[in-house]
Parts: C-alpha cells; sequence; structure tokens
C-alpha cells in the first residue's frame, strides 16, 4: 500500500499547476493534503480522482489551513478534529480506521513569528500525542503530515541561525521528542539515521529551495509495532508545485 502526504498550499492553486497529473502518475493508495485553504464544495475534482473516495476537515476561517484524505479502500470510519473544541476550528486533524491499522492526517499549528503562538502549540501537541496514543490503543497507527517542527539539527539547513525560530524551538523540538516517546517511530529518519540535506519545505525567499537551504517538516510516523511492515520512506523534492514537497512511504 502507497502512502503519500503532501502539504500543497491550496488545492485549487496546485490543481492549476499538473497536480492531476501526478497523482494519476504517482498512483498513491492513500493520499494526505494539508493546507488545502477550501471547502471541498468549492473544488472541482477532475476525472484522474475518481478512483478515491475522499474527506475532508475544513477551518471555519475561509481560505485557512484545512486537510484532506484520499483514498481508494473505504475506511471502517471517520473522524474529524481531536474532539476538543478550541482545538477543531481550524481543520487540522483527520483519523480514518482501516481493517489493521488507523490513519491521522494532520496539519499542526505554527508558533508563528516571534513565537506568540507557542503556547498553543504546546497545548496542542500534548492533545494531539493524546489522540494518537488512544487511537494507538485500538489499533497501530499511521500518523502524517505537516508537524511544523525539525526534530533534529539534521533536519533543517541552518541549524544554528534558526535555533528558537518557529519550527525548531527547544519546546516544539521536546513535543515531536515526547510523540515518538508515546510509542511511534520517525520511518525517514529509521530508513535513513545519518542522511543530512534531506528536506521537505523551503521558504519561497532568496532561491531557497534552489539552494536546497530547507527544513524536514513533514513525517510519517507509525507505531513501533508496525516499523518492519514500512517499506521504503522518501522524500520527494523533485515535485514542484507547493513550498512542501510530498513524502511517503509503502506499507507492506
Amino acid at each position: 500500500m502507497k502512502l503519500i502526504s503532501w502539504n500543497v498550499n491550496g488545492i485549487r492553486a496546485i490543481l492549476k499547476k499538473g497536480f492531476a497529473d501526478w497523482v494519476s502518475e504517482e498512483a498513491p493508495d492513500i493520499l494526505c493534503l494539508q493546507e488545502t485553504k477550501a471547502r471541498p464544495e468549492q473544488v472541482e475534482l477532475p476525472l484522474e480522482f475518481g478512483a478515491y473516495r475522499d474527506y475532508w476537515s475544513s477551518a471555519v476561517k475561509p481560505g485557512y489551513s484545512g486537510v484532506a484524505v484520499f483514498t481508494r479502500e473505504e475506511p471502517r470510519s471517520v473522524q474529524e478534529g481531536l474532539g476538543i473544541e478550541e482545538h477543531d476550528q481550524e481543520g487540522r486533524v483527520l483519523t480514518l480506521e482501516y481493517d489493521d491499522f488507523i490513519l491521522v492526517n494532520v496539519y499542526t499549528p505554527n508558533a508563528q513569528d516571534g513565537l506568540r503562538r507557542l503556547p498553543y502549540r504546546m497545548e496542542w501537541d500534548q492533545a494531539f500525542r493524546e489522540h494518537c496514543a488512544t487511537q494507538a490503543n485500538c489499533k497501530p497507527v499511521v500518523f502524517c503530515g505537516d508537524l511544523n517542527v525539525a526534530h533534529e539539527e539534521i533536519d533543517l539547513a541552518r541549524p544554528e541561525a534558526n535555533r528558537m525560530s518557529p519550527g525548531f524551538s527547544d519546546e516544539e523540538r521536546a513535543g515531536f521528542t515526547e510523540l515518538l516517546g508515546a510509542g511511534f517511530v520517525d520511518t525517514f529518519r529509521h530508513e535513513y539515521p545519518d542522511l543530512s540535506d534531506a528536506y521537505s519545505w523551503w521558504s519561497y525567499r532568496g532561491g531557497a529551495r534552489q539552494r536546497n537551504v530547507g527544513w524536514r517538516i513533514d513525517y510519517f510516523g507509525v507505531s513501533e509495532g508496525l516499523i518492519d511492515r514500512v517499506k521504503n520512506a522518501r522524500i520527494l523534492p523533485e515535485v514542484m508545485g507547493s513550498d512542501h514537497c510530498p513524502v511517503g512511504i509503502q506499507l507492506s
């Protein structure tokens, strides 16, 4: 089973950039999107999406945030949000139950300039960790998406210059460590423990992508008991259309 996750930075925009052709060529079994910035009724999906069932969680605020999952296999159940009102206004989580695992698609809030939203981010991280751990009590979990944190120094091009920047604060990094400590594995780093210069997001400023001055903030994490089923953890930096690139795994 091929799973791909991508922060598309606006699904309506990326549909004008060859997105449907890429989906047809890549043919994932499950495609998780973040930052869709649209409600489903605002999006006219091309024929290439006819093989998929689609599920959406959209923000109350128009044109903001949002996640979606396109899946060939019908899930047993679908849950929007975390079940906590203060966290469920921005369309950031979809949880789909399949026969032998539970998928959690997430778009984690950014701590924002000056870390002004860091206190909320810490509350979010705890709630998301508890959600994943609760789901894992039922079945193994696969979580994926834009986690908005570079976990270790190897996960961004300029760690010293970005210390305590949004996405690389001590608190956010510790939050991701706690998430893994709740029984999950970062699939890419498990497969490539020492691989540097592997990033999934680049600023639009200063030709950062061309120079590969990036951050790895998009992840697939799995329950420890699933790691032996994970093959081909990968990042696809050659795929354009967003300031992020897709990431993926194969699940046997």
